[in-house]
Protein backbone atom coordinates (compact mmCIF):
# COMPACT_ATOMS: atom_id res chain seq x y z
CA UNK A 1 0.00 0.00 0.00
CA UNK A 2 1.71 3.30 -0.84
CA UNK A 3 1.64 6.23 1.41
CA UNK A 4 -1.34 8.37 -0.25
CA UNK A 5 -3.31 5.06 -0.07
CA UNK A 6 -2.17 4.72 3.67
CA UNK A 7 -3.02 8.03 4.33
CA UNK A 8 -6.79 7.79 2.67
CA UNK A 9 -7.34 4.26 4.72
CA UNK A 10 -6.52 6.10 7.91
CA UNK A 11 -9.20 8.97 6.82
CA UNK A 12 -11.85 6.27 6.31
CA UNK A 13 -10.94 4.64 9.73
CA UNK A 14 -11.36 8.24 11.47
CA UNK A 15 -14.71 9.09 9.45
CA UNK A 16 -15.72 5.81 10.26
CA UNK A 17 -15.20 6.24 14.01
CA UNK A 18 -16.94 9.97 14.05
CA UNK A 19 -19.91 8.63 12.10
CA UNK A 20 -20.12 6.24 15.74
CA UNK A 21 -19.53 8.80 17.80
CA UNK A 22 -23.21 9.18 19.08
CA UNK A 23 -23.42 4.76 19.66
CA UNK A 24 -19.97 4.75 21.19
CA UNK A 25 -21.03 7.99 23.58
CA UNK A 26 -24.53 5.90 24.37
CA UNK A 27 -22.46 2.54 25.36
CA UNK A 28 -20.24 4.13 27.28
CA UNK A 29 -22.54 5.65 29.97
CA UNK A 30 -23.82 2.44 31.34
CA UNK A 31 -19.74 1.38 32.20
CA UNK A 32 -18.88 4.88 33.40
CA UNK A 33 -22.49 4.69 36.19
CA UNK A 34 -21.08 1.28 37.16
CA UNK A 35 -17.30 2.50 37.69
CA UNK A 36 -19.46 5.72 39.36
CA UNK A 37 -20.82 3.99 41.54
CA UNK A 38 -18.21 1.06 42.37
CA UNK A 39 -15.86 4.04 42.87
CA UNK A 40 -17.89 5.55 45.28
CA UNK A 41 -18.72 2.65 47.25
CA UNK A 42 -15.27 1.64 47.26
CA UNK A 43 -13.88 4.96 48.16
CA UNK A 44 -16.16 6.23 51.26
CA UNK A 45 -15.51 3.93 54.22
CA UNK A 46 -11.82 4.63 54.07
CA UNK A 47 -12.26 8.44 53.85
CA UNK A 48 -14.91 8.07 56.44
CA UNK A 49 -12.78 6.00 58.84
CA UNK A 50 -9.71 7.85 58.32
CA UNK A 51 -10.90 11.16 59.39
CA UNK A 52 -12.66 9.60 62.79
CA UNK A 53 -9.35 7.74 63.12
CA UNK A 54 -7.07 10.49 62.49
CA UNK A 55 -5.64 8.97 59.70
CA UNK A 56 -5.79 4.99 60.33
CA UNK A 57 -6.02 2.71 56.91
CA UNK A 58 -9.04 0.73 57.22
CA UNK A 59 -6.76 -1.93 54.62
CA UNK A 60 -3.63 -2.71 53.43
CA UNK A 61 -1.74 -1.16 50.17
CA UNK A 62 -2.58 -4.37 48.31
CA UNK A 63 -6.32 -4.78 49.10
CA UNK A 64 -6.09 -0.46 48.02
CA UNK A 65 -4.43 -2.03 44.63
CA UNK A 66 -6.64 -5.20 44.11
CA UNK A 67 -10.27 -3.45 44.90
CA UNK A 68 -9.08 -0.65 42.03
CA UNK A 69 -8.08 -3.14 39.52
CA UNK A 70 -11.30 -5.43 40.23
CA UNK A 71 -13.66 -1.77 39.41
CA UNK A 72 -11.41 -1.90 36.40
CA UNK A 73 -11.92 -5.32 34.86
CA UNK A 74 -15.63 -5.26 36.24
CA UNK A 75 -15.95 -2.05 33.98
CA UNK A 76 -13.64 -3.12 31.43
CA UNK A 77 -15.61 -6.13 30.75
CA UNK A 78 -19.58 -4.41 30.62
CA UNK A 79 -18.02 -1.89 27.99
CA UNK A 80 -16.88 -4.89 25.89
CA UNK A 81 -19.81 -6.77 26.07
CA UNK A 82 -21.97 -3.73 25.10
CA UNK A 83 -19.76 -2.92 22.18
CA UNK A 84 -20.23 -6.61 21.39
CA UNK A 85 -23.55 -6.32 21.39
CA UNK A 86 -23.67 -3.04 19.16
CA UNK A 87 -21.05 -4.72 16.81
CA UNK A 88 -23.69 -7.91 16.53
CA UNK A 89 -26.54 -6.01 15.81
CA UNK A 90 -24.52 -3.77 12.79
CA UNK A 91 -23.33 -7.13 11.78
CA UNK A 92 -19.58 -5.93 12.19
CA UNK A 93 -16.62 -7.12 13.80
CA UNK A 94 -15.55 -5.95 17.60
CA UNK A 95 -12.01 -5.54 16.67
CA UNK A 96 -12.36 -3.63 13.68
CA UNK A 97 -9.51 -1.05 12.11
CA UNK A 98 -11.41 2.04 13.84
CA UNK A 99 -11.24 -0.26 17.26
CA UNK A 100 -7.58 -0.69 16.77
CA UNK A 101 -7.09 2.89 16.13
CA UNK A 102 -9.07 3.93 19.19
CA UNK A 103 -6.45 1.20 21.30
CA UNK A 104 -3.73 2.41 19.67
CA UNK A 105 -4.75 6.12 20.67
CA UNK A 106 -4.90 5.51 24.60
CA UNK A 107 -2.65 2.63 24.97
CA UNK A 108 0.31 5.10 25.34
CA UNK A 109 -1.40 7.16 28.62
CA UNK A 110 -3.03 3.84 30.23
CA UNK A 111 0.32 1.90 30.50
CA UNK A 112 2.09 4.35 31.58
CA UNK A 113 -0.53 5.15 34.41
CA UNK A 114 -0.83 1.76 35.07
CA UNK A 115 3.02 1.00 35.35
CA UNK A 116 3.82 4.20 37.40
CA UNK A 117 1.14 3.73 39.73
CA UNK A 118 1.39 -0.07 40.45
CA UNK A 119 5.12 1.08 41.03
CA UNK A 120 4.52 3.87 43.41
CA UNK A 121 1.22 1.38 45.70
CA UNK A 122 3.95 -1.67 45.37
CA UNK A 123 7.21 -0.33 46.07
CA UNK A 124 7.00 3.38 47.38
CA UNK A 125 3.99 3.31 49.13
CA UNK A 126 2.56 6.47 48.25
CA UNK A 127 -1.17 5.79 47.43
CA UNK A 128 -2.42 9.19 46.91
CA UNK A 129 0.60 9.71 44.22
CA UNK A 130 -0.89 6.79 42.55
CA UNK A 131 -3.94 7.62 42.63
CA UNK A 132 -2.92 11.44 40.82
CA UNK A 133 -1.03 8.91 37.93
CA UNK A 134 -3.94 7.17 37.51
CA UNK A 135 -6.72 10.15 37.07
CA UNK A 136 -4.45 12.37 34.80
CA UNK A 137 -3.22 9.51 32.12
CA UNK A 138 -6.97 8.67 32.54
CA UNK A 139 -8.24 11.84 31.66
CA UNK A 140 -4.89 12.06 28.72
CA UNK A 141 -6.74 8.81 27.28
CA UNK A 142 -9.91 10.07 26.36
CA UNK A 143 -8.28 13.10 25.40
CA UNK A 144 -6.24 11.29 22.87
CA UNK A 145 -9.38 10.16 21.23
CA UNK A 146 -10.26 13.74 20.53
CA UNK A 147 -10.42 13.19 16.54
CA UNK A 148 -12.78 10.47 16.77
CA UNK A 149 -14.42 10.28 19.69
CA UNK A 150 -18.12 12.13 21.10
CA UNK A 151 -17.21 15.28 22.40
CA UNK A 152 -18.12 14.45 25.55
CA UNK A 153 -15.79 12.04 26.39
CA UNK A 154 -13.41 14.38 25.42
CA UNK A 155 -15.06 16.69 27.79
CA UNK A 156 -14.90 14.29 30.42
CA UNK A 157 -10.82 13.77 29.65
CA UNK A 158 -10.03 17.25 30.29
CA UNK A 159 -12.96 17.16 33.49
CA UNK A 160 -10.35 14.40 35.09
CA UNK A 161 -6.90 16.68 33.69
CA UNK A 162 -8.09 19.52 35.57
CA UNK A 163 -9.70 17.76 38.30
CA UNK A 164 -6.67 15.94 38.87
CA UNK A 165 -4.17 19.26 38.76
CA UNK A 166 -6.03 21.27 41.21
CA UNK A 167 -6.54 18.09 43.75
CA UNK A 168 -2.51 17.57 43.58
CA UNK A 169 -1.99 21.12 44.01
CA UNK A 170 -4.28 20.91 47.69
CA UNK A 171 -2.63 18.02 48.46
CA UNK A 172 0.97 19.35 47.97
CA UNK A 173 0.01 22.54 49.58
CA UNK A 174 -1.30 20.97 52.64
CA UNK A 175 1.39 19.27 55.07
CA UNK A 176 -0.65 17.95 57.63
CA UNK A 177 -2.39 15.77 54.93
CA UNK A 178 1.14 14.69 53.61
CA UNK A 179 2.19 13.91 56.85
CA UNK A 180 -0.48 11.31 57.82
CA UNK A 181 0.37 8.01 59.22
CA UNK A 182 -0.97 6.55 56.41
CA UNK A 183 -2.67 7.84 52.82
CA UNK A 184 -5.39 5.35 52.33
CA UNK A 185 -7.40 8.05 53.51
CA UNK A 186 -6.47 11.26 51.19
CA UNK A 187 -5.87 8.34 48.02
CA UNK A 188 -9.53 7.49 48.64
CA UNK A 189 -10.76 10.71 48.29
CA UNK A 190 -9.21 11.62 44.99
CA UNK A 191 -10.41 8.55 43.52
CA UNK A 192 -13.97 9.35 44.89
CA UNK A 193 -13.91 12.61 43.60
CA UNK A 194 -12.58 11.83 40.17
CA UNK A 195 -13.83 7.91 38.87
CA UNK A 196 -16.73 8.20 41.02
CA UNK A 197 -18.35 11.80 40.99
CA UNK A 198 -16.98 12.60 37.37
CA UNK A 199 -18.15 9.43 36.27
CA UNK A 200 -21.56 9.80 37.70
CA UNK A 201 -22.33 12.87 36.30
CA UNK A 202 -21.10 11.89 32.66
CA UNK A 203 -23.79 8.72 33.06
CA UNK A 204 -26.32 11.12 34.31
CA UNK A 205 -25.82 13.38 31.36
CA UNK A 206 -25.94 10.73 29.16
CA UNK A 207 -28.47 9.18 29.58
CA UNK A 208 -30.66 12.95 30.38
CA UNK A 209 -29.79 13.41 26.28
CA UNK A 210 -30.74 10.16 25.29
CA UNK A 211 -33.58 11.21 23.23
CA UNK A 212 -31.46 13.59 21.51
CA UNK A 213 -28.76 11.06 20.46
CA UNK A 214 -31.66 8.68 19.06
CA UNK A 215 -32.95 11.55 17.25
CA UNK A 216 -29.08 11.89 15.75
CA UNK A 217 -29.09 8.36 15.39
CA UNK A 218 -32.42 8.34 13.50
Amino acid sequence: MSQSQAALEQLRIIRSLMEKAHIYRAVSAPAALLGGVLALAVSVWPVVHAAQTHGEALFSNTTFLLLWHAILVACTLLNVSLLAREAKRRDQPLVSEGMKTALRAVSPPLMVGGLLAGGLVNWLHNLTFAAFIWVLCYGLALIAMGNFAPKSLVRLGWAFVVAGLVLFLAWAANDEVRNLRTDLGPASLVMALTFGLLHLVYAIAVFASSPKAKEVAA
